[in-house]
């Protein structure tokens, strides 16, 4: 099975190797028919310390790294 892979804005870069990143999904309410915005963070793993706050990110499934961490950080997202 594919590994899932997800875009997201960095939010916190305070920990070491590790970034915080905010993941926004859009979907319709099933009732009230209007668009509904979600989000969630993460935690990923950042080896090199290369992101920084602001920046929009790739992020991939993985296997545990820490009690948190279960993702990693592949590159930057192209900006729209």
């Amino acid at each position: 099975m594919p590994k899932r892979v997800l875009q997201g804005v960095v939010v916190s870069d305070k920990q070491e190797k590790t970034i915080v990143v905010k993941v926004e999904r859009r979907y319709t309410h099933p009732l009230l028919k209007k668009t509904v915005r979600r989000s969630k963070n993460y935690h990923a793993h950042d080896e090199a310390n290369r992101f920084k706050v602001g920046d929009v990110v790739w992020i991939e499934e993985s296997k545990p790294i820490s009690r948190l961490k279960t993702w990693v950080a592949l590159e930057n997202a192209p900006s729209a």
